[in-house]
C-alpha cells in the first residue's frame, strides 16, 4: 500500500515537471505556421480541428437586418399587379371524347349545274359554260357539234353558235334572256324557228342567220336593228305580209342568195341597206321605196339597194326610184 502511494506521487512529480517544459513548443509551432501562411491568411482565426468560429457575432459578415437593401432593383422593374387569373379551360366529358370516322362507302358522283339561273345541262351533258367558252355576259360555243341551242345564263347578252348543226330554234330556247342583243347561228342546218322564239326578246339588235336551211322567218322583235338571212332558202310566201314595218329601228336588212321572187314590202324608214343580189325577183311595184302619188317621205338614208344577180330589168322602173339618194345596183338594160 505504501509503495503504490509512493509510485503515484513520483508519478505526479515527473507530470507536472514535462508539463511547462511542452508548451513552449507549442507556442513555437504556432508562430512557424504563421509565418508560413502570411497574416493574411482566412483560416488564422479559424480552429478547424474544433469546428468553431472565433468571431462571435456572425452579423458582422452578412447583416441581415439590411438584406432588404442589398435586393432593391430600383425602377429597373415595373410593378406588377395581379388582379384575377383566368380561369382554367373546361374541357366537358363530350368534348374529351374522339368522334371516329367513320369510312365512305360507295362515293356518288353528282353532275356540276349549269351557274346560270336556267341550271339544265347541255345536249353534251355538261354545263353550258364547260362546254362553250363565257366569257363575261358573252357566250362562244363554235363549232363543237351542238345539234341545239344550249341552256344560257339569264345575263347572256352575246351567243355565237356558229358551224354546229343546229336544226330547229325553240320557244324556249332563248326564254327569259331579256339582255339577249345578238344571236349569231351562222352556218348550221336551221330550217325552222318557232314564230315566238325570238319576238320576246326586247333587248335583241342583231339577228345572223346567213348560210342555213330556212324558208321562213318568224315574228321579229321590234328593236332589231341588223338582220342577215343571206344563203337560206327563203321564199317571198315565207315572209309575212308587212313583216318589217314595225321594226322602225332596222337599218341593215341583208337577205341575198335567197329564192325570193318580189321584194319585200313595205320597208321602214329607218333602212339604210338593202341586199337582195342572186334571187329570182323579175319585177318591182311602183311603190317598192317611194310613194309616187303623193310623195309623203324620200328615203335619204337608203343609199345602198342591191338587186344584181335577178332577172328584174330595173329600166322599166324609173318612177320607183325618184326618192333614193343613187339608183339601186343592178341590170338597166
Amino acid at each position: 500500500m505504501r509503495l503504490s502511494t509512493l509510485f503515484l506521487s513520483l508519478l505526479a512529480l515527473v507530470l507536472q515537471e514535462a508539463g511547462p517544459a511542452s508548451l513552449p513548443e507549442k507556442e513555437q509551432r504556432r508562430s512557424e505556421e504563421q509565418s508560413h501562411y502570411g497574416e493574411s491568411d482566412p483560416y488564422s482565426e479559424l480552429h478547424v480541428g474544433s469546428y468553431m468560429v472565433i468571431p462571435d457575432d456572425y452579423s458582422e459578415v452578412i447583416d441581415l437586418s439590411s438584406y432588404e437593401e442589398l435586393a432593391d432593383y430600383g425602377d429597373q422593374l415595373a410593378e406588377v399587379k395581379v388582379t384575377s387569373l383566368a380561369p382554367p379551360t373546361r374541357i366537358s366529358p363530350t368534348q374529351s371524347k374522339v368522334t371516329p370516322r367513320t369510312p365512305l362507302s360507295n362515293p356518288t358522283m353528282t353532275k356540276p349545274t349549269l351557274p346560270g339561273p336556267l341550271g339544265s345541262p347541255a345536249s353534251h351533258g355538261l354545263p353550258t359554260c364547260l362546254v362553250c367558252v363565257c366569257l363575261g355576259s358573252s357566250v362562244y360555243c363554235d363549232d363543237i357539234d351542238l345539234e341545239n341551242i344550249p341552256p344560257l345564263p339569264r345575263m347572256t347578252t352575246y351567243l355565237y353558235a356558229r358551224f354546229n348543226r343546229i336544226s330547229r330554234i325553240r320557244t324556249r330556247d332563248f326564254k327569259g334572256l331579256t339582255k339577249l342583243k345578238r344571236i349569231d347561228l351562222t352556218s348550221n342546218f336551221i330550217s325552222s324557228i318557232d314564230n315566238d322564239a325570238l319576238r320576246l326578246l326586247p333587248a335583241l339588235q342583231d339577228l345572223i342567220l346567213p348560210e342555213n336551211q330556212l324558208v321562213a322567218l318568224p315574228l321579229l322583235p321590234s328593236g332589231i336593228e341588223f338582220l342577215d338571212v343571206r344563203l337560206n332558202r327563203l321564199r317571198s310566201s315565207g315572209i309575212q305580209p308587212e313583216a318589217f314595218r314595225a321594226l322602225e329601228k332596222l337599218q341593215f336588212l341583208y337577205l341575198a342568195d335567197n329564192q325570193l321572187d318580189s321584194i319585200p314590202w313595205p320597208l321602214p324608214l329607218s333602212l339604210r341597206s338593202l341586199h337582195l343580189q342572186n334571187n329570182m325577183i323579175e319585177t318591182m311595184q311602183t311603190d317598192a321605196f317611194c310613194d309616187p302619188v303623193e310623195h309623203r317621205h324620200t328615203r335619204r338614208p337608203l343609199e345602198d339597194i342591191r338587186l344584181d344577180g335577178n332577172p328584174i330589168n330595173l329600166s322599166l322602173f324609173p318612177s320607183a326610184y325618184f326618192c333614193l339618194p343613187r339608183l339601186p345596183i343592178g341590170r338597166f338594160t
